[in-house]
């Protein structure tokens, strides 16, 4: 099995104030994209793809030279189509990662694949919900409560088999959230596997407060 995976970092961060692309952002002494890359590499991925804003790609290929730079397309999804296209025809297994998400544990990445490797065509890592989750209307008002013991929060990365995920993003669908959601419209089976809470997604500068103490506890323990 030749695996590769997509960092998508092509986003522009906007909700996180920091004036620049997210994945540029530090997290102690390293950007989360430098992070984010060495994950895949620290897990065995044989080739990782960087999906980078167009303006920014020589400078996303000067912090991770060890990846392969393209410019990334107007949403994720083209970002994720551009670095499919460059993969080598010998991949046969892709895993799709958010930058953002530069804390993934390294068991993580290796539960996706080894479910992989077990049979499943897709695979997500996903954790339970913590808070109470309520359905509302337009105006705010609460309709009922979810029943959240059957719910996930999804992470990344996600995996596939190369051919699945290709022919998901030859469907055109447009308005799926992740990569999974478009394997889910062919009618294929999606599997999980345990996520963790060190693989939030840096959105807001909480987040961003919260990776931080995650770090410095990480490098405590070494």
């Amino acid at each position: 099995m030749t695996t590769a995976a997509i960092v998508a970092a092509a986003g522009s961060g906007e909700r996180l104030g920091a004036g620049m692309p997210k994945a540029l952002v530090r997290l102690g002494d390293r950007t989360l994209l430098e992070l984010s890359v060495a994950a895949m590499h620290d897990a065995g991925i044989d080739v990782v793809v960087v999906t980078a804003p167009p303006s920014s790609a020589t400078d996303f290929a000067a912090l991770v030279p060890s990846a392969t730079v393209v410019a990334g397309g107007a949403t994720r999804q083209d970002s994720v189509r551009a670095g499919l296209s460059s993969l080598p025809a010998e991949v046969d297994t892709v895993l799709v990662h958010d930058a953002a998400r530069a804390l993934v544990p390294i068991d993580v990445v290796h539960r996706v694949l080894a479910a992989l490797n077990d049979g499943a065509e897709a695979v997500v890592p996903v954790v339970p919900l913590a808070d109470t989750v309520k359905e509302v209307t337009a105006d705010g008002d609460i309709v009922r409560t979810v029943d959240r013991t059957s719910l996930r929060a999804v992470q990344t990365p996600q995996g596939f088999r190369r051919a699945v995920l290709d022919r998901a993003h030859a469907a055109g669908m447009t308005d799926a959230t992740d990569d999974a959601a478009l394997v889910e419209a062919l009618g294929v089976t999606v599997t999980t596997v345990a996520g963790s809470a060190e693989a939030l997604k840096v959105t807001t500068p909480m987040d961003l407060e919260v990776a931080q103490s995650i770090l410095a506890r990480r490098r405590a323990h070494v």
